[in-house]
C-alpha cells in the first residue's frame, strides 16, 4: 500500500500524474488497488484541501475504462459512442462523490449501476423523437443484451421466439421492444434513402386519388341505374359510357333523335332527384 501511495503521491502530499500510468498508457498498478488507495487518500483530506480535486480527477481517469465497458452495451444505438461515454462519465463522477469505502463494497460494483442509469436516462429523455413507454425502454435493454448473447451462441441473429424463451417473456413483448428500440430518430420525408436508389421516402409514398371522392357518387348512380328499364339503361350506357352522340344512339336503337333527347332528359331528371323510374 505504501509503495502505491509513494508512486502516485509525492512526499509533499501532491498527486503525481505520471504515477498513474505506466508504459503504453496502461495503469501503473492494478485498477482496483489504485482506486482503493485513491479513495483512502480522498477520505483523509479535508473538504477544502487543494489536493482533493487532483485525487478526484485521478479516480475519474483511472475508472474511465469502466465507463467504456458500460457504453458498449449501447453500441447498437445510433448515438456516437463518444457521446455515450461522456454521459456515462457523469454517472461515474456521481458515483465517486457518493461512494463510501467503509461499507466494504467494491467501487466497480457500486458505480456500474449508476453509470448505466445515467446513460439510460440520456436515451430516455434526450434521444428519442417518439414517446416510448418506460416499461418497454427498460425491457429493451434486456432484449438487446439477450440478442447479443444469442448471436454469439448461435452465430446468427436470434429469432423472436428464441429471445422470448431466453428472457421468459411473451413474444409480443419482444416484438414491441424491437419496435421501440428503433424509435430513436425521425427521418425526413424528403431525405434521400441510399438503399432505395436515392429516392426520398416522400417519393415512395402513395398519393391521394382525387377520384376517391367520387366513389360514393358512383355507387349511388349504379344503384339508380339498375332500377331503370332495359331500354333507358341502355341509352344511358351508350351516351355516357360508350360516348355515342344522340344521333348515333337513335340509329343504334331505331328511334328518332328527338325521342332519344326526350328520354335522356327524363332519365337524367330522375337520376338527379334519386326517384325510381315511372313509366
Amino acid at each position: 500500500m505504501d509503495e502505491v501511495l509513494a508512486a502516485i503521491i509525492s512526499p509533499a502530499g501532491e498527486l503525481r500524474p505520471d504515477g498513474l500510468r505506466g508504459p503504453g498508457g496502461r495503469p501503473a498498478v492494478d485498477v482496483r488497488t489504485l482506486t482503493r488507495v485513491l479513495f483512502e487518500r480522498l477520505s483523509e483530506l479535508p473538504p477544502d484541501a487543494p489536493e482533493r480535486e487532483r485525487v478526484r480527477a485521478a479516480l475519474i481517469e483511472v475508472n474511465i475504462p469502466l465507463v467504456r465497458y458500460a457504453a458498449t452495451r449501447f453500441r447498437s444505438r445510433s448515438e456516437p459512442m463518444e457521446d455515450v461515454v461522456q454521459v456515462g462519465t457523469i454517472g461515474l463522477i456521481n458515483a465517486i462523490d457518493r461512494f463510501d469505502p467503509t461499507r466494504g463494497v467494491q467501487f466497480p460494483t457500486y458505480a456500474l449501476p449508476t453509470i448505466l442509469g445515467e446513460i439510460k436516462r440520456y436515451f430516455r429523455d434526450n434521444v428519442r423523437t417518439m414517446h416510448v413507454p418506460r416499461r418497454l425502454q427498460e425491457l429493451w435493454v434486456q432484449v438487446s443484451g439477450a440478442m447479443e448473447e444469442l448471436t454469439v451462441l448461435h452465430g446468427r441473429a436470434p429469432k423472436v421466439p428464441e429471445i422470448a424463451a431466453s428472457l421468459r417473456i411473451p413474444e409480443e413483448d419482444v416484438r414491441a421492444c424491437l419496435d421501440a428500440g428503433r424509435a430513436y430518430n425521425a427521418a425526413s420525408l424528403e431525405a434521400a434513402q441510399e438503399h432505395e436508389g436515392g429516392l426520398a421516402l416522400l417519393d415512395r409514398l402513395g398519393y391521394e386519388d382525387s377520384a376517391l371522392a367520387e366513389v360514393e357518387h358512383r355507387d349511388m348512380v349504379r344503384h339508380l341505374l339498375v332500377q331503370l328499364p332495359e331500354r333507358e339503361r341502355r341509352i344511358v350506357m351508350l351516351r355516357f359510357f360508350a360516348n355515342l352522340t344522340q344521333s348515333q344512339i337513335s340509329t343504334e336503337l331505331g328511334m328518332s333523335q328527338m325521342h332519344v333527347s326526350r328520354l335522356l332528359s327524363r332519365i337524367l331528371t330522375r337520376l338527379r332527384t334519386g326517384n325510381s323510374w315511372e313509366e
